[in-house]
């Protein structure tokens, strides 16, 4: 029996979620609203099916899921297929399986128990949209405060260490927000993210 746990933002989906992959070989063991309400040292289960908006705050939540080898539980997600930059960097942190919001009962199983035996899943719909991203449009408006913060630090030359240890949280999820600022703003260093920061007003010199 593969024991699952659905993460789901309202009860309605919660309940239709769990009513479409409860089977003779699955089991759903619990529902939340959010990931960071899984109590992770109990959470006995094999998958965690998440069905919230995939964003630096839900992929922040899930990395203490994500960060053990290999992941268990592992973590299915249900995401818009036009999120591209925010897929590309769930599936680069492991989670274990991408469907679109819209998969049928059959793929959601299906995916359910593939993750279950330690396989990666990436629907069709999913690995289309990595490969031919849809363009997105001022990426930069869809920063947090935490990663603009974080931003304003990088401009000031600070070492991950160094911000890690003056915002109290682990250099990991420093890395994290970086990899994530670099993402949104479609660059691959630093000095290219200071440099778009600076243009779009995030910096002030």
């Amino acid at each position: 029996m593969i024991r699952v746990f659905i993460v789901a933002d309202s009860a309605i989906v919660q309940a239709g979620l769990a009513a479409i992959v409860r089977t003779e070989r699955v089991e759903v063991v619990g529902c939340a609203a959010q990931v960071n309400e899984l109590q992770i040292e109990q959470l006995a289960v094999e998958v965690v099916l998440i069905s919230t908006e995939l964003s630096a705050e839900t992929l922040d939540a899930t990395l203490p899921l994500l960060d053990v080898e290999p992941p268990i539980p592992a973590i299915l997600w249900l995401v818009d297929p036009l999120q591209a930059a925010w897929i590309a960097e769930a599936e680069r942190l492991g989670v274990a399986g991408l469907l679109p919001q819209d998969a049928s009962a059959r793929e959601i199983v299906a995916a359910i128990e593939a993750a279950a035996a330690g396989l990666v899943v990436l629907h069709p719909e999913i690995a289309s949209q990595l490969r031919h991203p849809t363009p997105t449009v001022a990426l930069t408006q869809s920063l947090t405060q935490r990663e603009i913060e974080i931003l304003r630090m990088l401009a000031e030359g600070m070492a991950n260490k160094t911000i890690a240890r003056q915002l109290y949280i682990s250099e990991h999820t420093v890395k994290f927000h970086i990899s994530s600022i670099f993402a949104k703003l479609g660059v691959s260093s630093r000095t290219e993210a200071v440099t778009i920061g600076i243009r779009q007003g995030l910096i002030l010199l």
